[in-house]
C-alpha cells in the first residue's frame, strides 16, 4: 500500500477528529451563547440552532469524505493484503461508516426538517431524543476514528 495513501488516510483521520471537536468543545458554546459576547436578545435558542445545524451541514461533508475513504481504504488493503488482513480495522471502518450515515442521512436530515417546520417543534421531546441521539452517535463516532487513527499509527510503526 503507498504511504501517500496511508498518509492521507490518518491525515483526513486527524482533520475530521479536529472539526468535530472544533464544532462541539468551540463553535457551539459561542453559537448557543452569543449574550456572553453580544449582549442579551440578540439570538433565540431556535436562531443559534439554526446556524448551529449550518455548520454541521458544512462538516457532514467531511465527514461523509472521511468515512468513505477510510472504508474504501481498508476494502482495498483487505483484498490486496491477503497475508496481513486486519478485520478490527474493517471492522472499524465499517462502524464509522455506519455511524456517518446515521448522522448525515438520518439525524440531520430530521433535524433540518424539525427546523423548517419552526421553533415548537424543536421544542417537542421527539426533538430532544433525536438531538441527544445525534450528539451519542458523533461521540461513538470519534471514538471509533480516535481507535483508527491509533491503529494506523501503530501500524506505520511496527513497518
Amino acid at each position: 500500500m503507498g504511504k501517500s495513501l496511508i498518509t492521507t488516510y490518518v491525515m483526513f483521520l486527524g482533520i475530521a477528529l479536529g472539526v468535530e471537536i472544533a464544532a462541539g468543545a468551540f463553535i457551539a458554546p459561542v453559537i448557543f451563547h452569543p449574550e456572553y459576547y453580544l449582549g442579551q436578545g440578540v439570538l433565540t435558542h431556535f436562531q443559534s440552532g439554526i446556524l448551529m445545524t449550518q455548520v454541521f451541514l458544512k462538516t457532514n461533508i467531511l465527514l461523509g469524505i472521511v468515512a468513505s475513504y477510510s472504508m474504501v481504504y481498508e476494502l482495498f488493503t483487505w483484498i490486496k493484503n491477503k497475508d496481513k488482513r486486519d478485520i478490527f480495522s474493517l471492522t472499524l471502518a465499517l462502524v464509522a461508516l455506519i455511524l456517518t450515515a446515521l448522522f448525515i442521512f438520518y439525524y440531520t436530515s430530521f433535524i433540518v426538517a424539525a427546523q423548517t417546520l419552526g421553533s415548537s417543534e424543536t421544542a417537542t421531546p421527539a426533538f430532544v431524543k433525536m438531538h441527544q441521539e445525534s450528539e451519542w452517535d458523533i461521540k461513538i463516532l470519534m471514538v471509533v476514528q480516535i481507535t483508527l487513527l491509533f491503529r494506523k499509527m501503530w501500524k506505520i510503526k511496527q513497518r
